[in-house]
């Protein structure tokens, strides 16, 4: 009980602790790499085992001091060095060291054994837990002789070391899933392993490297490494508020090949986007920004509309349907607003015929009207409805703005489905192309393998609007406009409206 009651007891015993826990933090760090190469139910096993033996190990060893002694006398001599055995279980506990992380490194870097899922290699139990003793006997050396030069009691010494090896029980299975699941924490723990091997053989041929360096430079690469994982932390928290449709319409876009500014390690993204075909590439990404794509940049426009009067004579009705190639006709009562059904054109024919009034023909397939705020996923439901039928789009004051059939969304993935009577909105020509001012900008985007004329805050979705919205005012024929590397130049204006347009590629200023 006396020895209980001295206050330097108690403070050599808390010393003692505290270096034994520091001594063994290495040796939990390659503990935690060991115990990952076994199956997931064996890990907490071998891990408990093989640290319980290293306790039974570091017992035994503190209680035949004397032996621990006599560890320090010379056995031989080499040229100017003598060894002595603690000098030969430094140097074979080195070179263990260095083989194991080296070994290590090689499958980390190279990817092998660690690619998880079914088809990986565990090694055998057994294996690993005798490599987890090795190991620690090579720890337990230095942790035994810091005891006994610190403290002159044994029953003193064995507490210390049996609450250390407590204290390392219960961080072991925290510190081994944290460092299973950083990947590069993982190879920066091994090379903290054979910069120790390296100086456990330094110290086996006599040269003593200060422990103070090593846990110096350990604890500066840890720092630096935590700003690493810190600043990862954040960058998936910002990533994680971005939608995860755009998340994942970006991965697969880099996966075509679509990346504008490509990284060096991405060969495999490069092999992967050899295998699509352009056309493919087209059409996944087109399917990938429908969701985005609002239902103005899908439809055909008020101005584009071929409608039928009601009012007019059946010789005029008759002519117009022959004369047009659309199947699908809105039927209204003398504008375009004023919309009473939607009739296919061979079916008004034969009421023609048979002398059906065309207004109470057309009334009988009532008009689907959806607003201009719909989402496009949602429109498809619509269509879906409506068989076949065209759908009209309208704004907050009911005033038809454009009209959607199942064409037009297939449009908005394949590319363009022009009628008899339309030519193509996008025309290449060499390193020029020719742009109608109704063209959807995300299809052009697509033609000129650009990515910055969609904007998601402005309300426009036409070459036209995009550029008025930056031009400020109605261009003439001849202006030219110069916007994200390329050359706008306006070929053809009509009543307030950009017809046609010409656009080359401008080579930044420092090319």
């Amino acid at each position: 009980m006396e020895i209980l009651m001295d206050p330097s007891i108690w403070a050599g015993l808390l010393t003692l602790v505290v270096l034994e826990i520091v001594l063994g933090i290495d040796n939990l760090v390659f503990i935690a790499i060991l115990a990952d190469k076994l199956p997931p139910k064996q890990r907490d096993k071998a891990r408990i085992l093989g640290l319980s033996l290293a306790l039974v190990m570091r017992l035994g060893l503190l209680s035949v001091i004397s032996w621990m002694v006599t560890l320090t006398t010379p056995l031989f001599r080499v040229a100017e060095f003598s060894f002595s055995g603690r000098d030969l279980i430094l140097l074979f506990g080195g070179i263990f060291l260095l083989f194991k992380a080296t070994m290590e490194l090689h499958e980390r870097l190279e990817g092998h054994n660690h690619q998880g899922g079914l088809n990986r290699g565990y090694a055998k139990f057994w294996v690993v837990v005798v490599q987890i003793v090795i190991l620690d006997a090579v720890f337990s050396l230095d942790a035994v002789i810091t005891a006994v030069g610190m403290v002159n009691d044994l029953p003193i010494m064995m507490a210390a070391v049996v609450i250390a090896m407590a204290v390392m029980l219960l961080a072991s299975k925290p510190l081994t899933s944290f460092v299973n699941a950083h990947p590069t924490i993982v190879v920066l723990c091994l090379s903290f392993l054979l910069m120790i091997g390296l100086s456990l053989i330094a110290e086996g041929f006599g040269l003593h490297i200060p422990k103070g360096y090593l846990y110096a430079a350990i604890g500066f690469s840890i720092l630096i490494e935590l700003f690493n994982q810190i600043a990862r932390r954040n960058f998936i928290k910002h990533e994680a508020r971005r939608p995860m449709r755009e998340r994942t319409a970006e991965t697969i876009m880099r996966l075509m090949g679509q990346e504008r500014t490509p990284q060096p390690d991405e060969t495999a993204t490069r092999e992967v986007s050899q295998t699509f075909a352009e056309e493919e590439r087209y059409m996944i990404s087109g399917v990938l920004t429908l969701a985005s794509r609002t239902l103005r940049s899908v439809m055909t426009p008020r101005t584009e509309i071929s409608w039928v009067d009601c009012e007019r004579s059946r010789k005029e009705v008759r002519e117009q349907l022959l004369d047009t190639p659309h199947s699908l006709f809105p039927v209204c009562r003398d504008e375009l607003d004023e919309i009473i059904g939607v009739v296919r054109a061979k079916d008004l024919l034969v009421a023609l015929d048979e002398g059906v009034d065309i207004a109470e023909f057309a009334a009988r397939t009532p008009p689907m009207v959806v607003p201009e705020t719909m989402d496009v996923i949602k429109l498809l439901a619509v269509l879906r409805r409506a068989k076949g039928r065209l759908v009209v789009v309208t704004n907050e004051f009911g005033v038809v703005q454009g009209l959607v059939t199942p064409l037009d969304v297939l449009e908005a993935i394949a590319g363009e489905f022009p009628d008899e009577d339309e030519t193509p909105d996008i025309i290449a020509e060499d390193s020029r192309w020719l742009v109608k001012g109704g063209a959807d900008l995300h299809s052009l985007e697509q033609a000129l393998d650009c990515d910055d004329l969609v904007s998601p805050t402005e309300d426009y979705a036409s070459l036209a609007g995009f550029l008025l919205s930056h031009y400020g005012q109605m261009p003439e024929v001849g202006d030219v406009v110069e916007l994200n590397s390329l050359r706008f130049e306006i070929l053809e204006v009509s009543d307030y409206r950009i017809e046609l347009v010409g656009i080359t590629k401008v080579k930044p200023h420092d090319e």
